[in-house]
């Protein structure tokens, strides 16, 4: 299972982006819907969480958040406990380790906002590292890098692309090297991958509950705690940031 945590950055400063965040989640959760097992709701502050259990949706949503620039994301790969009907209410390995990795991520030393920690911690650590480097390269994308990844989406073509944009082909290929479209794109399954492996052995099991109320597949494991602040039991205290 993997839990996401993401934390907005300077809310006091910025304004809180929290009820925006959520407004403009409908889409994304319908692309993703086979994949979230508890959706993506505020837990504490200017902080959100969701529960999913495909590791290309939580690649996917934390390069997202990387792209908006507003957020420090924390992913935890590992079992949980019974889940909740909410992620707030919800307990076990997987928000522990993403609580450690959200706050991790909202470090200066981190060279990208975003970290991951599971029960494999070789694992976690290489995800963690492909992931920044992918953040990275989601961060550097221009305007108008960003306007052809977006429509080459779905099978779109880049002659399509430049039809709809008016733009010569040898243009939007041009664009697609420059903001290194293709070479994200490749590398997002490795990046799920490592994050499969940071789950670790004790992350399959028939334990946790879906939405729906059906197994998920994901185990109990031998922790518990979610970790956003709601006395569920994590033992690991929230770091007061600056500028909240």
């Amino acid at each position: 299972m993997f839990v996401l945590t993401a934390d907005q950055h300077a809310s006091k400063v910025r304004g809180d982006k929290v009820a925006a965040l959520l407004d403009a989640q409908e889409g994304w959760d319908r692309a993703h819907a086979d994949a979230v097992v508890l959706p993506l709701e505020r837990t504490v502050g200017d902080e959100v969480q969701i529960v999913l259990s495909d590791p290309s949706a939580a690649v996917d949503l934390a390069l997202h958040l990387i792209r908006l620039g507003e957020w420090a994301v924390g992913i935890g790969a590992g079992p949980t406990d019974a889940l909740a009907e909410t992620s707030r209410a919800s307990s076990g390995p997987a928000f522990v380790h993403a609580r450690t990795a959200v706050e991790r991520a909202r470090g200066r030393a981190v060279p990208a906002p975003v970290v991951v920690t599971g029960e494999d911690t070789s694992a976690a650590e290489r995800a963690t590292a492909l992931l920044q480097l992918l953040a990275a390269v989601v961060r550097r994308r221009s305007a108008p890098g960003w306007e052809v990844a977006d429509l080459l989406v779905g099978g779109a073509l880049q002659k399509d692309v430049a039809a709809t944009l008016g733009i010569s082909e040898q243009a939007v290929s041009q664009r697609v090297r420059s903001a290194m479209i293709e070479e994200e794109r490749a590398v997002r399954p490795l990046a799920a991958e490592l994050l499969t492996g940071a789950v670790g052995p004790s992350g399959t099991g028939p334990q946790a509950r879906s939405r729906t109320g059906t197994d998920t597949g994901t185990g109990t494991g031998t922790g518990n705690g979610n970790g956003n602040g709601n006395g569920n039991g994590n033992d690991t205290p929230r770091v007061p940031k600056e500028n909240r």
